[in-house]
Formats: C-alpha cells, structure tokens, sequence
C-alpha cells in the first residue's frame, strides 16, 4: 500500500491516508455492524433462549408452556444438567491457563513477545503461537493468543488492540481437531455420557480414526496458511484508545508479585515451609504420570485435565506459587460460570417434548438437515447443521450430545456404521462447531477477561475468519467421504 503526497493549505506536504484494500474495507463493514447490533454475550444467551421457546411453539406439536419451564429446568439445574460438563470445561481452560502462567511458559511467552516489528507480525504471532497451543490444549490455546497480545500492543505504539486479540482468538478454529477435541475423546471412553457412538454401536473411535486421519491435519494446515494471509490481509490503519501501562500491569503477565516472595531474613513459619515444599508438587505430578502411563496412555476429557493441571504444578515450582496461579487463572472463567447454566437450559428446551411420540425440537432440527443425505453428501450436511445448532449450544461436547444422536443414525440407515466412517461423521460435526465459533461469543468471554476488551471490538474481524473457515471446512467435508 502507499500513500499519495498532497499539498497542504501553506504549502507543507502531507501523506494522504493509506488506500484500504477490499478486505479490509470488508473488515470495516463487519466491524461496523458488530459494534451496533451486537448484544454483551449474556443477553445474547438470553435471546437464544427465547428464539428457541418460538421455535419450540412453532414446530413442536402439544407443546405446553409448563412443558417448556419443565425442560428448560431440567437443562439448568435438573437431572439433565450440564454440570459436570462445564466443570470439565472450565478445568480445562484453569489449567491451560495456569499452565502458561508456569515462569519457564511464561519467559518464553515474553521472549516471543519481544520479536514482532509491526502489528502485522505482532498479529500473526499471537495467531501463530495459539494456533500451535490449540492444538495441544485449547485451554492454553485460549489463554496463549491473548496473553501474547497484551506484551505486544503494549510494546507497539501503532497497534489496533482489538485486531491483535482477534488474531489469537482465531487460532481457537483449530481446537476440535487437536488433541483436546472433546468429541473425538468423548468417542475414545466407553464411561463418557457423551459418546453416542458407544452407546448406539457399542463400538470404540480411536483417535486414529479421527483427529489423526489426513482429512483432518491437512485441513488445519490449509487453514493456518488461510487465515495468516487474512490477518495480514485485514490490518487496519486505526489505532485502539487503550492504556498500554495500565495494561502491562495488570494481570499475570508481569514477574513475579511481591506477595510470592517473603521479606529479606524474615523467619518463615512452618506453614510457609510447606506452601514452599517443592517435593509435594513433584509427588503430585509422578502420581498423575504414573497413572497415565498405567492407564494405558488413555486420552479423554479428564485425563487432559489431569495431565495439565500436574505439569503446570510441576512447572510453578512450589504448592504456593501453583495455588495462586490456578486462582488468577480461575478469575477468567467468571462469564463463563454465568453463562453455562443458559446454554444448559437452551440444551434441555431442545430435548423437551411434550409425550414419547413427539420429536424434540433437536431431532426436527437434524433430522431436517439431513434428509435426503447420502454417504457422500451426510458430513457436509452435518458440518452445516453443526455451525446452526453451536449458536444455541456453543460447547463441543454438549453439541455432539445433541447432534450426534441424530448424525449417528443418519449413518447407519445409510448402511454406514464402521469405526472409520463414524469417526468422519463425528469430525463433520466438531468442524462446524469449529467454525461457528467465529460468530459465537461465548468462548470469547474468558479472552476478552484477559484483554479487558468488549466483545464489539473483536467480533467484527472474527466475521471474516469465519468466512474462510467455512469454505475451507466446507470443501474438506465434500473430500472427507472419499478418502
């Protein structure tokens, strides 16, 4: 891009703005209509809830309004609650946090910060690092772009904040496909409520049939290069009014605090001499590898928690020094403690139906997506329909809870059910789910904790991520069949 010289009023030239390129003046526009038509994410939940309440009365035949209050309750705090869900899910994201709160993570997280020149490679590092994080964690991935964002803007003095975070956020397209994927962990555990392929088959989907196919890493490959060439593509010329000091200060970016450290010659208490017993967290993390290597190497939703939550204790050094680091951590997931419970009672309304001969509002949804599907056509139809219903239910595994059932079926009426094509119709799923986060706010809420940002800021370019990932995913699911 350059700039045309103009002849000021008294003679001096000056540099004409920059012309803008098509995608960033379609950036522009998206960022435009976020900031006006974009609710804060709990209302957002809200609204959903009462779009599915009309669909429910539109297409649910018998439907009662204390039929309705019933299943919404049984979603929210009921038999068919999604606590122990969450709590996996908020887990996940404490000790991906923590993790990269662990000093040695931490130094290298300042050493990569230091490098970028510009906002362009300051954007694509922090997509860069999440994008690699993602796949190994999403919780870290979550944490790392953000993390990453906040050491850069505050060294840059012409970076657009906003445009930063989203970068990192964007590497979150990839977790479904990494070794977090609750989907693809879920259909490992014969104890998981969540594998709806044991429970419909009684047959096993190891990650060699899912996460590990081609379909699978090469998709994520073609999607890394597209989307480094957006985020370089989309660079805006406006800065962001933030308070890059303010910034720097707070939060868990910083060195060590002083409350970490004890006074010069004072006299620790034995209580002290415990909370600095480094052997404990070394005792811990033996203990939770010992296990892993007993169990088989089994990967699902708990033993990733497991395995993160021990290595960052061994990586903190001290019990005190994990502690307080899990509870900074901790402090992000307030939104989304807030917000589950909504999404939990959207899950429960699309399960209600008023007798045994009604089908719920999930199966009319599904089971319209897919009519007509053939085994060719079935995992793009699914990936469809995953992107409509994770604006509803924004959490993989609570997703596939509901889709899967009917996604599953589909396939074994079309003669399908081997372990190979099951695990592409789970993968057809969690792409559209993948996607969908790009214009679904709610796992934006614990970055935008760490940001400090309004959502409005971020989701405008997310638009636009979403756009190519959709297409990407999109050609991978008409491939997926055929290989």
């Amino acid at each position: 891009m350059s700039s045309t010289p103009k002849t000021g009023a008294h003679g001096a030239t000056t540099l004409a703005p920059p012309r803008k390129t098509l995608i960033q003046r379609f950036t522009d526009l998206c960022v435009r209509y976020v900031e006006r038509l974009m609710p804060d994410p709990f209302l957002f939940a809200v609204i959903l809830t009462l779009l599915v309440v009309a669909m429910i009365l539109l297409w649910v035949p018998h439907a009662s309004a204390k039929g309705i209050l019933e299943g919404w309750y049984q979603g929210v705090w009921g038999t068919n609650n999604i606590f122990t869900f969450a709590l996996q899910m908020v887990l996940i994201l404490v000790s991906g946090y923590t993790l990269a709160e662990a000093p040695a993570v931490k130094r290298g997280l300042i050493w990569l910060a230091s490098k970028p020149r510009n906002q362009i490679e300051g954007a694509l590092m922090c997509f860069g690092a999440a994008a690699v994080a993602n796949i190994l964690n999403w919780g870290l991935g979550l944490v790392v772009g953000a993390l990453l964002g906040r050491r850069i803007f505050a060294r840059l003095s012409t970076a657009n904040f906003g445009y930063m975070i989203a970068a990192g956020y964007m590497g979150y397209m990839l977790w479904t496909n990494g070794f977090s994927s609750s989907i693809a962990l879920a259909n490992t555990d014969p104890t998981s409520k969540l594998n709806v392929i044991f429970t419909a088959t009684h047959q096993l989907v190891p990650l060699d049939l899912t996460i590990l196919q081609p379909y699978s890493w090469v998709t994520v490959l073609v999607v890394i290069a597209a989307l480094a060439l957006l985020i370089w593509k989309m660079a805006p010329h406006e800065t962001d009014d933030v308070d890059r000091d303010a910034l720097l200060g707070a939060g868990a970016m910083d060195e060590d605090s002083p409350r970490t450290a004890p006074a010069p010659g004072a006299r620790r208490s034995f209580a002290e001499r415990l909370e600095g017993l480094w052997i404990l967290n070394v005792l811990l993390f033996l203990a939770g590898a010992a296990y892993f290597v007993i169990s088989g190497f089994n990967l699902n939703i708990s033993s990733m928690v497991m395995l993160f939550t021990i290595l960052a204790a061994l990586l903190h050094g001290t019990p005190i020094r994990f502690i307080r680091a899990f509870t900074d951590a901790a402090k992000t997931c307030g939104p989304l403690l807030l917000q589950y419970p909504l999404y939990g009672g959207i899950v429960g309304l699309l399960a209600y139906a008023p007798d045994a001969h009604t089908k719920p509002l999930q199966a009319v949804i599904s089971a319209s997506i897919v009519a007509g599907a053939t085994t060719a056509t079935l995992p793009f139809l699914n990936f469809l329909g995953s992107i409509i219903i994770s604006l509803f239910v924004p959490s993989g595994g609570g997703h596939w809870g509901v889709q899967g059932p009917i996604a599953v079926e589909a396939a074994r009426q079309l003669g399908e059910s081997s372990p190979a094509y099951l695990g592409k119709v789970s993968m057809s799923v969690a792409a559209g789910e993948a996607v969908a986060n790009m214009i679904q706010p709610f796992w934006l809420l614990p970055v935008l904790a760490i940001a400090k940002l309004s959502v409005r800021k971020v989701m405008g370019y997310t638009v636009a991520a979403f756009l190519v990932g959709f297409v990407i995913f999109g050609i991978a699911m008409l491939v997926m069949p055929h290989v």
